[in-house]
């Protein structure tokens, strides 16, 4: 029950960056390189500062450039893809590059990926394209899909990589510290200043829910596997769209009702185990 509630509440933190990257662009509260600057910048003082108040140093080896380069990768290709592509399109090619990612490495690694778990995932993924399936017609703008695949792929990898780390906090602070130049970097190539708006969002979402959410993350991707990883991540669009209709004033359709009926069903299909078996 413990290990749930973990994973529930670090769903709950990566759909309020959602939420809040959607609000702080659509509102053009601040530009892609600016958000995704000032979020890695803000996690990485927050890290920094907790790590430091348990009398630790956050050291970089060459062994820990991984992480932050899968998550450079993920944030700036997130950011930017977001403003070429609907939301929709967006959280499709997010999440089905997750797990295809995800999936892949599972197989890779023979880790055993039952016909039901496979099921569940198809069943979920399914919901998902029902609910976030673009209308209208709209041509679809092909340098945004493939920034956004890349993005995923760089989240994939990014989880990957955690499902090996020791100290999860210490381990985030370096990813967020070293990536965070970088993306300073990019923004004073295009130097764009958020509103008063935009830098509450960066910040909210950079110190708490991207630093301490992905440091949770880590924390509990050692105790799962890669496909019940991925899988568990498929409820993020559907908590998104509930946090649109509680705190943006989006409508609350059928449609959004069959489609999370879709997601946590495959969702609880995939990670069911009767009893005596082992969780995974």
């Amino acid at each position: 029950m413990r290990l749930v509630l973990l994973v529930t509440l670090t769903m709950v933190a990566f759909a309020a960056n959602s939420v809040l990257n959607r609000l702080a662009l659509d509102t053009e509260s601040a530009a892609p390189a600016t958000y995704g600057a000032i979020r890695l910048c803000a996690g990485a003082l927050t890290l920094c500062a907790l790590v430091l108040m348990r009398g630790q140093k956050v050291r970089f080896t060459p062994a820990s450039l991984v992480g932050p380069v899968a998550l450079l990768v993920y944030v700036l290709g997130f950011s930017f893809a977001y403003a070429t592509l609907d939301t929709g399109t967006g959280a499709l090619f997010l999440f089905g590059g997750v797990q295809v990612t995800m999936f892949a490495s599972a197989v890779i690694s023979r880790e055993q990926v039952t016909a039901q778990k496979w099921a569940g995932a198809g069943l979920a993924f399914a919901g998902l394209c029902y609910l976030m399936w673009p209308t209208g017609g709209a041509a679809l703008n092909f340098g945004g899909a493939l920034m956004m695949f890349t993005a995923a792929v760089g989240w994939g990898i990014y989880s990957l990589a955690g499902r090996g780390a020791r100290d999860p906090l210490l381990q985030t602070a370096v990813n967020f510290l070293w990536a965070s130049p970088v993306a300073a970097l990019m923004w004073l190539m295009q130097p764009v200043w958020p509103s008063a708006q935009g830098w509450v969002l960066a910040v909210l979402s950079g110190a708490v829910t991207s630093g301490l959410g992905y440091a949770l993350w880590y924390r509990v991707l050692p105790e799962i596997s890669a496909s019940t990883a991925a899988v568990a991540q498929l409820t993020v669009p559907i908590l998104a769209v509930i946090g649109g209709v509680l705190f943006l004033g989006e409508a609350a359709t059928l449609q959004v009702l069959i489609a999370a009926t879709m997601v946590l069903g495959g969702v609880a299909l995939s990670l069911y185990r009767r009893s005596g078996s082992s969780a995974s």
